[in-house]
């Protein structure tokens, strides 16, 4: 399974992002095929927050046009939500005291511990989860088939 970060979320869509076709090629590609695409809600959240929010882009969406982007990727054949298991609150510990800190690194952490527990690979443009062990991540155009 692959494990989406809201960077390539927001890439995919956001047309002036410097890595908007790579990300939106990726991305559309790998929710038809046959490895499983996984969202945690909090990388769906941080799309939705990002997108429609004035300032941070010249032309932020509409809050239906947003919610209508999440709905077609949850919808998607290879789409699928992921969600904490028993052992998330362990794992995320070990994962922020083995990188020294939380602050900014707290939703990676959690990413980081999601794709722990479910067997997945982060796909993300953050190299913030070379920090921990035991995850697995790339970039997107790394898992790109063909």
């Amino acid at each position: 399974m692959l494990l989406v970060d809201a960077n390539v979320l927001l890439y995919a869509v956001n047309a002036d992002a410097p890595r908007h076709l790579e990300a939106r090629a990726w991305l559309t590609e790998q929710l038809v095929g046959s490895n499983p695409v996984g969202f945690a809600w909090v990388a769906l959240l941080a799309f939705l927050r990002v997108s429609t929010l004035p300032g941070l882009s010249p032309r932020p969406l509409p809050v239906q046009d947003a919610l209508d982007v999440v709905a077609d990727w949850l919808d998607a054949p290879a789409s699928t939500t992921v969600q904490p298991t028993a052992r998330h609150p362990t794992i995320l510990r070990g994962l922020l005291l083995e990188a020294g800190t939380a602050g900014n690194l707290t939703t990676d952490a959690h990413l980081a511990a999601l794709a722990i527990e479910h067997g997945a690979t982060i796909c993300s443009y953050d190299r913030d989860f070379e920090r921990f062990p035991g995850v697995r991540w790339q970039l997107p155009a790394a898992s790109r088939s063909g």
